[in-house]
């Protein structure tokens, strides 16, 4: 029988479609010449066919390669190798080509062709790298020109704006295309770099720059040379979404915060330095701390503590996805651990305290093996970053729950920079109120200014004391602002754009990267930190759910046929129900999963209890409200013998719960699967009934 079988080849693969070079061209050209020659001869062809045909290839040749503009060596070359060819041959065929005579002038022939197009080829290939090369000076000395231009106009502006004469060394056009940088040398009798950095909107004005647009001064190589970055296209208007690559960040490589105005992204370095994020209302801050909370969600290294005394509003967006899987895989939530109120607030700032103090002690012999005076932050020993919205207000706030708040942050602050727990703090405006701690100025070096145009209380100097010719009018759009870093000197920035699905889909994508507590810190901070997810503590996630409304069975009379004796049912002691059991059931998957902290039992004294340090606790969903799930199987089960699909259901629960589709099938199946609901039809014609309203099977 026939069957295919793989044959493999050992001999040497040709490759039919390659060109001749010098060897292959002139084998084939005497091979040719000499099975022509002896054709001919044998069957009395006329001698000056092979000399017409030869002559005819050499004009055809010629013509190709004056078309293709080669070397006048080449085209010669190629026109006496058909003439010489065609000689040979006509002259073959007369006498005969099998003679020792003529074998030996073809070989001969053939060795000057081969040597006659390696010269060429070699020369042609110079010939193109020296084009290229030419086309490179052009383009070198077209770009010098401009540059020139650049640097001569920039000399002229600077001497008659700022009083000036300086040198121009260089000038480096921005690979985005939206401006460029100026090098230059500052005048001789100690000029320095700010007598042009305070006359930035004076430049600017008389550049004709467009609006967003600056020209900002900053230190050079050394102090007497000057950086000038010169913004020609307005990159500050334009919304910019938060990147979709969402792969892994650390904490020692920098985590990117926004882009600059050359497109460049922005990253903050926040091993040892604080972070102090200023804007007020409509400013964009709110977006700009859920960008911040982004990378710290893609860091390997680093675990994010957050707290909003404002109802937990900036942390909501990283733990819901969580709790609502909606059947779906489980996942972590994107943040450590959330404080709402100011007990919660003390207790996490009591376990970063405890946190710093037991690490300085337990980890003597690593940084000694390091060689270090600060710890070596890891995966295994992860950075703690506490977040704070509105931490600046907690700090001049005048109520005692506050002040017992800012004695705590403070306390953070001062001790626990070399054990790696740092802080970020948000304010609503840059004010003498809120600047005026010196642990801030003086710890906070990464600092961020949102502006959104807004003038009051928007202090600059006092944000980037030092720093000149930064002004509010300079960022009048959402999301922008100034960013400032050791690293970096204060300059204009845009924040990044995050939606809620981003947040979803990175709380998912980074589910599996987040570190857990080292045990060295976790026994430190104690059942505080072991259970910070317990439902005592995290129900208040939840209150803000309604409960839904489920509608009545219909009677067999019919519409008010029949007596409603629901009221009754709430008395009763209800069984558990298939929503609570599915609950109970994704409670105990996701503590297999993420080896969550054990559930104390209620007769257990508080002493007794275990804790767990690295582990992460949803007990809290055992009080979760199933609200959209209970309505849509009452739905369901209100659908009767005619049953309802996924879409009905999700249209009906999307303007009470949000609930979307895909949620809606993954009950169904889950209710498919346990037979509380049976599918009838396939594909898009499918619909699910209740299981008290499905058929009865076949015999």
């Amino acid at each position: 029988m026939p069957h295919n079988t793989a044959t493999t080849s050992t001999g040497p693969v040709w490759d039919w479609a390659a060109g001749h070079g010098p060897v292959t061209g002139a084998l084939s050209a005497t091979t040719g010449a000499l099975a022509l020659a002896t054709t001919g001869a044998a069957t009395g062809m006329p001698a000056g066919w092979a000399l017409a045909a030869g002559t005819a290839g050499a004009i055809g040749h010629t013509v190709t390669s004056l078309r293709e503009r080669l070397a006048a060596r080449t085209i010669a070359m190629r026109a006496a190798s058909w003439l010489l060819g065609a000689g040979w041959t006509t002259w073959a065929i007369t006498s005969g080509p099998l003679t020792w005579t003529a074998l030996g002038s073809l070989a001969t022939l053939g060795v000057g062709i081969g040597a006659a197009a390696r010269s060429t080829l070699l020369h042609e290939e110079a010939r193109e790298l020296e084009a290229l090369a030419a086309a490179e000076r052009q383009v070198s000395r077209e770009l010098s020109a401009e540059r020139r231009a650049i640097a001569a106009e920039w000399v002229d502006r600077i001497q008659r704006v700022c009083g000036l004469t300086i040198r121009v060394l260089a000038v480096e056009m921005w690979p985005t295309g939206t401006g460029f940088t100026i090098d230059a040398e500052l005048p001789a009798g100690g000029t320095t770099y700010d007598r042009i950095a305070r006359e930035s909107a004076r430049l600017s004005a008389d550049a004709r720059l467009p609006h967003g647009c600056t020209a900002t001064a900053s230190q050079g190589i050394d102090q007497g040379r000057v950086l000038i970055d010169v913004t020609t296209v307005n990159v500050l208007a334009e919304k910019v979404e938060y990147p979709a690559d969402y792969g892994p960040l650390s904490l020692l490589t920098g985590i990117p915060w926004g882009l600059r105005t050359d497109g460049r992204p922005v990253p903050v370095y926040l091993r040892e330095q604080c972070a102090l994020v200023v804007g007020p209302t409509g400013s964009g801050k709110t977006n700009m701390v859920h960008t911040i909370l982004a990378g710290f969600a893609r860091t390997t290294d680093v675990l994010t503590w957050v707290i909003d005394l404002n109802a937990g509003s900036a942390g909501l967006p990283w733990v819901r996805p969580a709790l609502n899987t909606g059947g779906g895989e489980p996942v972590r939530p994107g943040i450590d651990w959330l404080a709402s109120t100011h007990e919660e607030a003390a207790l996490m700032l009591d376990a970063a305290v405890r946190i710093a103090k037991h690490r300085k002690m337990a980890y003597q012999d690593l940084m000694a093996r390091a060689n270090t005076d600060l710890l070596p932050i890891s995966a295994q020993i992860p950075q703690i970053e506490i977040v704070i919205d509105e931490g600046a207000e907690i700090l001049a706030a005048m109520d005692r729950p506050s002040k017992v708040l800012a004695a705590k942050i403070l306390e953070v602050i001062r001790i626990a920079r070399a054990m790696g727990i740092r802080t970020v703090l948000t304010a609503l405006g840059a004010t003498g109120a809120v600047l005026g701690n010196l642990m801030i100025r003086r710890e906070g070096k990464v600092r961020v200014a949102l502006t959104g145009g807004e003038t009051e209380g928007m202090d600059l100097g006092k944000q980037f004391p030092g720093s000149r010719g930064l002004r509010v009018d300079q960022a009048p759009y959402k999301g922008s602002g100034f960013i400032g870093t050791p690293e970096s000197p204060p300059g204009l920035f845009k924040s990044w754009r995050i939606l809620p699905n981003q947040i979803r889909d990175i709380v998912a994508a980074t589910s599996d990267r987040h570190p857990t507590l080292d045990a060295v810190s976790a026994k430190a901070a104690g059942p505080d930190y072991a259970r910070r997810w317990d439902a005592a503590r995290t129900a208040w996630i939840h209150d803000h759910t309604p409960t839904p409304v489920v509608p009545a069975e219909p009677s067999q009379g019919g519409v008010g046929g029949g007596l409603n004796l629901s009221a009754l049912r709430a008395a009763e002691p209800a069984a558990e129900s298939e929503a609570d059991r599915l609950a109970r059931e994704f409670r105990e998957q996701i503590d297999a999963q993420f080896a969550t902290a054990p559930e104390p039992s209620p007769t257990q004294p508080p002493a007794e209890r275990p804790t767990s340090g690295g582990g992460l606790n949803l007990s809290a969903l055992r009080d979760e409200d199933n609200a959209a799930r209970t309505a849509a199987l009452a739905l369901l089960l209100a659908a009767g013998p005619e049953g309802t699909g996924a879409s009905a259901i999700a249209r009906a629960l999307a303007a009470e719960h949000g609930t979307s589709r895909q949620t809606v099938v993954g009950w169904l199946k889950t209710w498919t699967d346990d037979g509380t609901a049976v599918r009838i039809g396939t594909g898009t014609k499918a619909r699910y009934v209740h299981h008290s309203h499905a058929p009865p099977e076949g015999p």
